[in-house]
């Protein structure tokens, strides 16, 4: 028989398709490799033996900001092995590496959805600002592959470096507020305690899509400063908040601590644990503010400590939980007001 002749744009077709593959491949397997080794088994030992944190490696800005970066690299670099790649290539496919490692490591338990959803917008970014670098490298000229290495190299290098930085600490202001048709005296007594919330009452919010808790109540053990109420949430987390300002139908006041020690593993991923390491919620005040047509304005103003190598970014996603978490609080408080 007649041997079978490939028609040369096709066979170069699937070549330049084989190489977009083995590209985000090798980016994936990229992100894998740096998340295991700063996280996981891999690097354990000597993460313990330099007094770094076994947790400390991913929220730096080597792996947040770079690691994406360099996936995004090497995703181009591959895929440009044949011929260059073209521009919208260099903008996207870097995405499928980061998306697939995410995928992955959710897969495999390695990361929970809190993490993936605030890591994956930067994430995103910075693999596309790879993908860019290494398709103008590919086009305009040469790269050795001993560069190309020690780019690679970079994050692990710098993240264990970083990570023996002491984190700014930032205070983060969240104020929320809600027009309530009810008298003082009805608002006040519904913020003090905060019977148990049934579901039903609660709008699903977009913070407990991706996994924090809603609450559940909050009792209070005398009235008056220096009274305590514990505010409930589900799987188990709890604040104590010590009222420090008692102003009947105008202002409650209180300081915040996470029951860390009783708070489940499994109720939020270790890099946002409240009171922890990079966030803590340290106050809340309530504040009743009288309308001339008899309504009122309720205020709930929440100050936060962030302590993160990119407190810019993650102050974006702290004050939106927190921002989502008030709002809810306050269209229970609302409804029960309106009801009485």
């Amino acid at each position: 028989m007649p041997s079978r002749n490939i028609d040369p744009p096709q066979a170069n077709l699937w070549l330049n398709r084989r190489m977009l593959l083995e590209g985000v491949a090798l980016g994936v397997s990229y992100g894998l490799l740096l998340r295991l080794v700063v996280l996981n088994i891999p690097a354990r030992s000597w993460l313990s033996k330099a007094g770094i944190p076994q947790a400390s490696g991913v929220m730096t800005v080597a792996f947040l900001v770079l690691g994406p970066l360099v996936m995004g690299l090497l995703t181009i670099r591959r895929a440009d092995a044949h011929g260059p790649s073209r521009v919208w290539q260099w903008i996207f496919v870097p995405w499928v590496s980061v998306v697939l490692m995410m995928v992955v490591t959710a897969l495999l338990n390695i990361e929970g959805a809190i993490c993936i959803a605030m890591a994956l917008p930067i994430a995103l970014i910075c693999a596309t600002i790879g993908g860019v670098i290494g398709g103008i490298i590919g086009r305009y000229r040469k790269l050795p592959r001993t560069a190309t290495l020690s780019i690679a190299i970079l994050p692990f290098v710098l993240g264990p470096a970083e990570a023996r930085l002491t984190a700014p600490d930032q205070t983060r202001t969240v104020s929320s507020e809600i027009r309530i048709h009810a008298s003082p005296s009805v608002v006040w007594h519904n913020i003090q305690r905060v019977p148990s919330i049934d579901p039903s009452e609660l709008q699903t919010t977009w913070a407990q899509r991706i996994g924090f808790p809603r609450p559940v109540e909050a009792t209070l053990s005398y009235e008056g400063i220096g009274g305590v109420r514990h505010a409930s949430f589900e799987r188990g987390l709890l604040f104590l908040e010590t009222v420090t300002a008692w102003e009947p139908e105008h202002r409650l006041a209180f300081s915040i601590k996470a029951d860390s020690a009783h708070i489940p593993p499994t109720t939020l991923d270790e890099h946002v644990t409240i009171g922890g390491r990079y966030f803590d919620v340290l106050d809340g005040e309530y504040q009743i503010e009288p309308l001339p047509n008899g309504d009122v304005l309720l205020h709930l103003t929440s100050h936060q400590r962030l302590s993160t190598n990119f407190n810019g970014y993650a102050g974006i996603w702290s004050d939106a939980v927190m921002q989502s978490l008030q709002t809810s609080i306050l269209q229970v408080i609302q409804h029960r007001c309106e009801k009485a």
